[in-house]
């Protein structure tokens, strides 16, 4: 593509764009680029050079003008696209849809311009009243009955960035898109694309859902393990990390019993720019360092958080001096563990994870006799396994209430959590106990990951054409005694950009480009003998991987 069909491009799409902050931004990029300058140039090759499309968590990327991100032109055309969608796939009537939006920046907006737009279209629309969580907005496609959610956020996602989540109701039960609807839909944006935004027909004739929405999500959620008498005292301290969580969630408790933790105020309001985070994760190293002090304080026995839409939860509990941060599969086994001993003896009942997670549950499940599922990585996938009473994937997402609710939800996962740890207290216990008690059970399983985060994505397509090329035959000293390619086929999942090794001594390696971010993640699962052979069995395999993508990148 020449530089004079980009400057034709951006300049078609400064025409219609009606953000005056984007438009200023891609203004002053087509001057300059006009004028040869190099930067400019990439920068907008960049931003025309396709159009983003579904992954793992829908459409997801930074701010900005251009269909590479996100912006209000992008998200005009995928709701007429959408709305064209439900129009084929529901020609009897009028079809309905219900929209929710988080605190991250232009949210609001984005669902306004949603709604505005699905109505112009003549699909129902209902718009949730406030800022909510993205489990909320989930659990208001099922309870509502409508035929299509969209949850506009981006999650744990870096400050500026935003994005577009679609939920189908019906036959779907309320799941994200999955193949082949994410494809169709795409293919109805791309001919809505295909004439300027202003020509869509928007009206203003949409609901706003009642407070009853938010009150049956409340009653559902704290029904899920309501506060057993030893959750009198239990001293516990929580972050919002600048997201939408604490307001639903403090109803919750309430109804559920539980007494109200020590707040990170600090971050206890939402506040798109995360003024006190680099990178608003409770995975990431120093994402909890406030929340810590607030749990020190308070001399708390653990510690909750939530991502900025409150869709996942993160756990730490004391350890010496300091927090110790519970890995998303220590929280996925515990839960897990709790699942199945409520549906043991249940026809059918089954546990699933991610095929990135930890294969622990797998264990869990063999040992209180229920069925077991592995899917590709993503809750579009988790939340479709059939017969299910427990979901999660190692990256803090949890599905403890598919009954109401088919995609992770921090907030139910909160609630059982809360509830473990109060019926651990009630036997003298905490919940590394609880962790202990899992170990007893199953035995010693431990995880790590290996991320490599890059500015240029071919880096990642570079190294993942070389693991293909030439597999590698082992890891370290440990021979690889099988690799599939889930790309190529032939497993017993659906397609996709992962690589999955098995290792001699029972190790596993999987690959794969993030779904939700620039960068490639390489998972790591051992199983040891007891815990210092887990961890050596650990610290050689990801020394070996780090040597590996050196030798790629």
């Amino acid at each position: 593509m020449t530089v004079a069909d980009v400057l034709g491009q951006a300049r078609a799409w400064l025409a219609q764009d009606p953000d005056p902050a984007t438009s200023a931004e891609l203004a002053t990029l087509i001057a300059s680029a006009s004028n040869g300058e190099p930067a400019a140039c990439a920068d907008l090759e960049a931003r025309f050079a396709g159009r983003l499309q579904f992954g793992t968590a829908g459409l997801r990327a930074a701010l900005g003008a251009g269909p590479l991100r996100m912006n209000r032109v992008v998200v005009a055309q995928a709701a007429a696209g959408f709305a064209a969608y439900l129009r084929e796939q529901i020609a009897d009537r009028e079809p309905f849809v219900v929209i929710g939006y988080d605190g991250r920046r232009n949210s609001a907006v984005f669902a306004h311009d949603s709604a505005e737009l699905f109505a112009g279209a003549g699909v129902r629309t209902v718009l949730l009243p406030r800022l909510l969580p993205t489990p909320v907005l989930a659990f208001a496609v099922r309870h509502l009955g409508a035929d299509a959610g969209v949850m506009v956020t981006a999650s744990h996602n870096p400050p500026d960035d935003n994005g577009y989540k679609v939920y189908l109701g019906g036959a779907d039960g309320g799941s994200q898109i999955v193949p082949p609807a994410d494809g169709a839909i795409a293919a109805h944006i791309a001919r809505v694309a295909e004439r300027p935004i202003t020509e869509l027909p928007r009206s203003g004739a949409f609901e706003i859902a009642p407070e009853s929405v938010i009150d049956a999500y409340v009653a559902a959620t704290a029904a899920v393990a309501p506060a057993p008498g030893a959750a009198a005292g239990m001293t516990w301290a929580y972050t919002a990390m600048h997201g939408v969580g604490w307001e639903t969630f403090a109803r919750v408790l309430d109804a559920a019993g539980y007494p109200r933790p020590a707040l990170t105020t600090a971050q206890l309001e939402p506040d798109g720019t995360f003024p006190t985070l680099v990178f608003p994760n409770p995975e990431e190293p120093g994402a909890l360092d406030l929340a810590y002090a607030t749990a020190s304080a308070a001399r708390a026995e653990f510690l909750v958080a939530h991502d900025p839409d409150a869709d996942r939860l993160g756990v730490a509990i004391p350890d010496g001096d300091g927090w110790r941060r519970l890995t998303g599969n220590e929280i996925g086994l515990l839960l897990g563990l709790r699942a199945a001993r409520a549906a043991a003896g249940a026809p059918g009942a089954a546990l699933a994870c991610s095929l990135v997670s930890s294969p622990g549950l797998g264990a869990i499940a063999e040992r209180y006799g229920l069925d077991f599922h592995e899917t590709l990585t993503g809750f579009k996938w988790i939340s479709r396994a059939p017969s299910l009473v427990f979901g999660f994937e190692e990256a803090l997402g949890y599905l403890v209430n598919p009954d109401t609710v088919r995609d992770k939800d921090g907030i139910s996962a909160s609630v059982a959590l809360l509830g473990l740890a109060a019926e651990a207290r009630g036997r003298g216990l905490t919940i590394a106990n609880l962790l202990d008690e899992v170990t007893a059970e199953i035995g010693v399983y431990r995880d790590g990951q290996v991320a490599l985060r890059v500015d240029d994505l071919s880096v990642i397509g570079r190294i993942t054409s070389a693991l293909r090329a030439d597999p590698p035959t082992a890891f370290g000293d440990v021979p690889v005694d099988r690799a599939d390619d889930l790309a190529a086929g032939g497993t017993d999942l659906p397609a996709g950009d992962v690589l999955r090794y098995a290792l001699a001594d029972g190790s596993r390696v999987i690959v794969r480009p993030s779904g939700t971010e620039p960068k490639l993640k390489v998972y790591l699962d051992v199983r040891g003998a007891d815990a210092a052979e887990a961890q050596a069995r650990l610290a050689a395999l990801e020394a070996a991987v780090r040597r590996l993508l050196e030798t790629l990148a």
